[in-house]
């Protein structure tokens, strides 16, 4: 089982219990194959919902507490957004730390495009774990970035549906999408 440390351990201006975020990114680590412990850090002191990778050696994960609230009750934890997240995010670090997935720039440095398709494989394959992934809402963000035509679609497919892609597969996809979209 792989180790993970949530901090903080106890909070106080949301109503987050740890060991319900250790469980379930404990679980998802073990299922997607993380094969080193798992840091998560909860920034309890905003309700936004961004959340990274911080670090991969330590493996640290940031979140802000809004990216694990249930939206239905604010300011309290909900395990189907932590899965939602921390699958995510958890996926992504497992392409990073396999040397056949190729090398990948910093977070920081990739484009919203390149971050929205590898987010859309990274998010598909959380969904044949079982999980809810909300292929809707990411096809449209995909649609967004990579436009509203039938290569963006089959594109957001191909991804959706992958197994064992490197990154020179995203950027094949996003080099694609980008020949296909007209200059308005």
């Amino acid at each position: 089982m792989t180790e993970v440390t949530v901090s903080p351990e106890t909070y106080n201006l949301i109503e987050f219990e740890a060991d319900r975020i250790r469980a379930v990114a404990s679980t998802l680590a073990d299922q997607i194959g993380v094969p080193v412990p798992v840091r998560i850090e909860v920034d309890e002191t905003t309700p936004l919902g961004r959340a990274w990778t911080s670090s991969l050696e330590p493996l640290v994960l940031s979140v802000e507490s809004g990216a694990f609230e249930d939206p239905k009750r604010p300011r309290h934890l909900s395990e189907r957004s932590v899965a939602d997240v921390l699958g995510r995010l958890l996926f992504r670090v497992r392409d990073r730390l396999d040397p056949t997935f190729g090398d990948v720039p910093a977070d920081d440095d990739l484009s919203l495009p390149e971050s929205t398709a590898w987010d859309a494989y990274a998010v598909g394959r959380l969904a044949r774990l079982g999980y809810p992934a909300q292929r809707q809402r990411r096809l449209y963000h995909f649609r967004n970035r990579h436009g509203f035509s039938d290569v963006a679609d089959a594109a957001f497919e191909r991804l959706w549906t992958g197994e064992g892609l490197s990154w020179s597969d995203i950027q094949a996809v996003c080099a694609e999408t980008a020949g296909s979209r007209s200059v308005a």
